[in-house]
């Protein structure tokens, strides 16, 4: 069982960096546009669109990849109690 929760760990830290790297490619203009970029986009962007629908972006700042991001964490820990 120890061997499951090791690997949902790890693939949960591996999304998180995603997310991160799918939020710098927005700083750098037609980064998304890439095939990375692309690609990238169609594994984050289902896990993030629901956090886009409730939380709106302030101004020109969007702040659902935070929040996302905070949530996988706490997923995490959930995963680690159930687990270990």
């Amino acid at each position: 069982m120890q061997t499951i929760g090791f690997i949902l760990l790890a693939g949960m830290q591996i999304y998180s960096y995603l997310i991160i790297i799918y939020i710098l490619m927005s700083w750098f203009p037609n980064a998304r546009e890439s095939s990375l970029g692309q690609m990238l986009g169609s594994v984050v962007e289902p896990y993030m669109e629901p956090f886009r629908r409730i939380i709106p972006p302030l101004g020109m700042i969007d702040i659902s990849p935070i929040v996302a991001i905070i949530a996988l964490h706490f997923a995490r820990y959930g995963v680690q109690a159930l687990f270990f």
